[in-house]
């Protein structure tokens, strides 16, 4: 329920310890890894409380390695997910231009049944505000959005749009890759506009996908197929802005016509099922994690492109590592520099190197000139020979 008080009133009559704005999965998930530690938390989100308790469908589906799964395990979002809406992602196969011959990432090279499971980004979010609904050191206030943030003599204030304000030890930035509180703290970010958008569906396909998943690097395009229950598949068709807009306003038989030539009828006839989702596609890299009193969580800290599938990864990363500097700290210390230096240093080496792995990936299968193609279809049947890179790979998701 939102809350109602008279502007320039204050949230809370005391500070709170830690201040999460963002009621996205990593920001309840962070107030869930805290539960215990006795902190007084809040939680400030612009959307309606009936938003996270029943998130509708976004056509996103999350692929989560088996470090995600256990740390959702441990902090009790993975058994609040329905069990039919989890996939297991067995392979992957990584296809160049016309080649009918990818580099395949098989389960048995990361020596586990699947190298990962896919997850609607739905569920998660759903199971992740269930998980803290009930929890009593914390209070989940909506309809709120943040104007700007100043310190105080023991902390920092989070000035809201209606004039209210909220006192913490510590604030968390987990409001998404355009993150507001970021840019407000002063916290620049190199942002790259990939002059792209992503077009997200179900589909229900013809042929059995054998629980593979695909990304296909075309010559103006990328595909990528995510395997589900059932027969059912995600497709991320990735085409610059206007190329996506006039496939996204197709009727369903000419949808399920381009779509499925688009990905050459490999796996037969594709039909669409439910809604089409379009998100541009942005990266970006902040040019600090902390700030005095503040820290920067899930993708307000590295909002990666989608080829990897890592960007929730990743956010969970940042749960496990900041809550570690939190919990057992006192109050009084839980802003303390050298624990948000720590968190920065550590989440940074987790993210970096994917992250810059990523953009060349995409900055060398966004160019079509021949030398290049020549390039990168040598480098990736290398890569697939060499049964090394194969194993390293697969067991970075496996653990």
């Amino acid at each position: 329920m939102s809350e109602h008080r008279r502007p320039n009133e204050p949230l809370t009559d005391t500070p709170v310890d830690v201040a999460i704005v963002g009621g996205g999965p990593a920001g309840l998930c962070l107030a869930k890894a805290l539960a215990d530690s006795g902190l007084a938390l809040m939680v400030l989100e612009q959307n309606p409380s009936s938003a996270l308790a029943n998130p509708q469908p976004d056509g996103k589906e999350i692929a989560l390695t088996h470090a995600s799964r256990a740390l959702l395990e441990t902090l009790g979002v993975w058994s609040g997910l329905p069990s039919e809406a989890i996939s297991c992602l067995k392979d992957a196969a990584v296809f160049d231009g016309e080649s009918d011959q990818p580099m395949r990432i098989t389960h048995a090279d990361g020596g586990r049944d699947c190298l990962g499971w896919l997850v609607s980004n739905q569920f998660i979010k759903q199971s992740a505000y269930e998980a803290v609904a009930d929890q009593p050191n914390l209070r989940i206030v909506n309809e709120v959005s943040v104007d700007r943030t100043s310190l105080t003599d023991r902390g920092r204030r989070v000035h809201l749009a209606d004039g209210r304000h909220v006192d913490a030890r510590l604030v968390v930035a987990a409001d998404s890759r355009f993150s507001n509180l970021r840019r407000v703290t002063g916290i620049g970010a190199r942002m790259r506009d990939f002059g792209q958008s992503m077009l997200l569906c179900r589909v229900h396909l013809e042929k059995d996908h054998e629980h593979v998943a695909w990304e296909w690097f075309g010559y103006d395009r990328t595909l990528a197929l995510l395997p589900l229950n059932d027969r059912m598949a995600s497709v991320v068709i990735t085409l610059p802005h206007e190329h996506i807009e006039r496939l996204a306003g197709l009727d369903q038989a000419a949808f399920n016509k381009e779509v499925s030539g688009l990905y050459r009828h490999r796996l037969g006839k594709m039909t669409a099922v439910g809604e089409r989702h379009l998100y541009p596609l942005v990266g970006v890299w902040p040019d600090r994690l902390v700030d005095e009193r503040l820290a920067v969580l899930g993708d307000a800290a590295v909002g990666m492109h989608p080829v990897t599938a890592h960007g929730f990864n990743l956010g969970l990363k940042g749960v496990e590592l900041l809550s570690k500097q939190l919990i057992g700290a006192p109050p009084e210390q839980l802003a303390h520099p050298k624990r948000l230096a720590a968190y920065q240093r550590q989440l940074r080496l987790a993210s970096l190197p994917l992250y810059v792995a990523t953009q060349t990936v995409v900055g060398l299968y966004s160019q079509n000139q021949w030398p290049v193609r020549i390039l990168r279809r040598t480098m990736l049947r290398l890569a697939g020979r060499m049964t090394p890179f194969r194993r390293a790979v697969a067991r970075q998701l496996t653990g």
